[in-house]
């Protein structure tokens, strides 16, 4: 029998070479449907964009539906224009059936005929709409409340994937693909500190996220330059990376290993017990360093340079600190308020912040990503958080090639391994 259930697209921008068009066109022939291309304008010049307009027919409605969801977050959009579907949220902490997720591309929706941006741009939110106001942002479930307007269906709704609005023309578009330990890391260094400063003289901010082998490898002092300089404006962390951090500034070990000589000290494993007491019997990490207690370090450098930072608990953590937020939905709530200005994410050693700030940062924020683990980065990526870089290397290694790059030393080694001694190799954190 003939297909019955049709429907018409249309796409805009770099969609051949970027191959958007073929992920839609394999998309619909991968869920049994079958397209006609009605209309296609290749553009003559590298930088003019193409235009190609779509049939698509299918043999069920809800096949169509499939179809249509799967090939819209790749920027294909009916032909027929229409304002976005609103429906008011009947209680808190859930959306209305068949609200509309969202991507962290790019999006906007239509309202009074005209297309206005969503802000707040973040994956898996759905879109709360200020009818009044004429705006849009995107919203996490847990946070939607009885009353508000929420864009259901995708009728109204528009994306831009990041491939659509740029040419790839730098590292963080060519290389964001498979991940391999034999990849050119001194290039990909060099791109990633060049990133950093463009985002520094653009006035927008770096973002690190950091797990605790950045101290375990002997890292620290080399965070803590690039705090004094002005590479990181915000960090976002654990219990682990705190706590290690500073029994390296109060006993000079880390895990109860002598950063200095890489051996075990007598009673060390109880040191970053006995550092996460220091500092709740002072108050807080803020009190340690007012009270010259805490004196050196990563988070004694955010602390007297105001670095804004977020201590995101786990179930594992002793303690913990006291900064430390063991409400998971209030950390995320907590890391959402820095996420405004961030121009570039640099994420080490640390797997599950890594994804979970993957997941709340928009496509056009650049992300570098550094493991020893190579699927680390796959999980990130495999997430949704396309737009990253990985790098497969131990955390102090990348640290000091990347600290020579922003210094312009591209001799890594010479002049510099005095300031910095390399630390041991990274080792699961216990706290």
């Amino acid at each position: 029998m003939a297909a019955q259930y049709v429907e018409h697209v249309e796409m805009s921008g770099h969609i051949v070479d970027s191959l958007l068009l073929p992920k839609v066109l394999d998309a619909i022939l991968a869920r049994g449907g079958r397209y006609q291309i009605l209309e296609f304008r290749l553009g003559e010049r590298q930088d003019d964009p193409s235009y190609a307009r779509l049939e698509i027919r299918a043999d069920q409605p809800e096949q169509l539906e499939t179809i249509l969801a799967e090939i819209h977050q790749h920027g294909a959009e009916p032909i027929h224009k229409e304002d976005c579907r609103l429906e008011c949220a009947d209680m808190d902490g859930a959306f209305p059936d068949g609200f509309y997720c969202t991507t962290n591309f790019r999006t906007q929706v239509r309202m009074q005929g005209e297309w206005i941006d969503v802000e707040d741009q973040e994956m898996d939110c759905g879109i709360v709409v200020d009818r009044e106001g004429g705006a849009a942002r995107c919203v996490p479930m847990a946070s939607v409340r009885k009353g508000d307007w929420v864009v259901v269906g995708r009728r109204g709704v528009r994306v831009f994937p990041p491939e659509s609005e740029s040419r790839r023309r730098d590292l963080f578009e060519f290389m964001a693909s498979p991940i391999s330990s034999e990849r050119p890391k001194s290039a990909s260094i060099r791109e990633i500190a060049q990133m950093m400063k463009r985002t520094k003289e653009g006035k927008e901010k770096i973002l690190a996220v950091l797990g605790p082998a950045v101290v375990h490898t002997g890292g620290a002092e080399l965070v803590a330059w690039m705090i004094r300089e002005g590479y990181i404006d915000v960090l976002f962390a654990g219990n682990a990376l705190a706590t290690h951090d500073m029994e390296q500034a109060f006993y000079g070990t880390s895990l109860g290993v002598s950063l200095d000589r890489g051996l075990p000290t007598a009673e060390g494993h109880e040191h970053h017990l006995r550092t996460i007491n220091t500092i709740r019997r002072l108050g807080g990490i803020r009190q340690a360093v007012a009270l010259g207690k805490l004196r050196s370090g990563i988070m004694y450098e955010c602390v007297i340079r105001d670095i804004p930072f977020v201590l995101a608990g786990s179930i594992r953590d002793d303690g913990p600190l006291p900064e430390v937020i063991t409400d998971t939905l209030r950390a995320q709530d907590a890391m959402r308020e820095h996420i405004p200005g961030v121009g570039f994410c640099l994420m080490i050693a640390t797997t599950l912040h890594s994804v979970a700030v993957g997941n709340l940062l928009p496509a056009w924020v650049k992300v570098a990503c550094v493991d020893i683990n190579p699927a680390t980065v796959t999980k990130l990526m495999d997430r949704g958080t396309t737009q990253t870089v990985g790098i497969v290397s131990d955390a102090e290694p990348f640290l000091r090639l990347l600290v020579a790059e922003l210094k312009g030393e591209r001799e890594a080694g010479q002049g510099h391994a005095e300031r910095f001694p390399s630390g041991r190799s990274s080792c699961p954190a216990h706290s």
